[in-house]
């Protein structure tokens, strides 16, 4: 059965486009900002906190690699066992670099601030200095473990693997003491 027209033909706009016309209205006013809300801010706002992530990450790695070069020195004996782990390292920095601006060789402002006043004696004992690198690689890689979980993309997956080396680090550095 065919519905039956209306007697009258309606004027103007009807009801539901004016409702429409005016939530149309309030979500374009909505959109415009000044520019830090909405997916550029966010975008731009991620990239600073991954590249403030790999500045650190990159110094975090400039450090160990000093702790090994000391270890190094101070028990030469040590020095042909910890010479692969210290190479990883110092590619895990150049890695970390790479990804943003590159660090420069000198400290900079940022970076001594953050920085510990005195680098950590290295124990007298080869044991102990094997130890003291140990908990070093194994704090560092857990707390590149949790910094992953809030990475982006390629940052989180770099991050992850090489907190999974330290890991390994860790295991190489102990292995024999059990």
């Amino acid at each position: 059965m065919p519905f039956p027209l209306p007697s009258r033909a309606r004027s103007g706009p009807r009801r539901r486009s004016l409702l429409a016309g005016a939530a149309g209205a309030v979500l374009l006013t909505g959109c415009t900002g000044d520019g830090d809300d909405g997916p550029a801010g966010a975008a731009r706002k991620q990239s600073s906190a991954a590249e403030r992530a790999r500045r650190s990450t990159a110094e975090e790695s400039r450090a160990l690699g000093a702790l090994y070069d000391r270890v190094g020195t101070a028990h030469p004996a040590l020095a042909e066992r910890l010479a692969p782990l210290r190479a990883e390292v110092a590619r895990h920095e150049a890695a970390f670099a790479r990804g943003g601006a590159s660090p420069s060789p000198t400290a900079s402002p940022s970076s001594t601030a953050s920085a510990p006043a005195a680098p950590p004696a290295v124990p007298d004992d080869p044991r102990g200095a094997l130890a003291a690198l140990a908990e070093r690689e194994r704090k560092l890689a857990g707390a590149r473990t949790e910094r992953s979980l809030e990475a982006p993309g390629e940052l989180a997956r770099l991050l992850a693997s090489v907190a999974a080396a330290g890991a390994a680090h860790v295991y190489l550095l102990t292995e024999g003491e059990k």
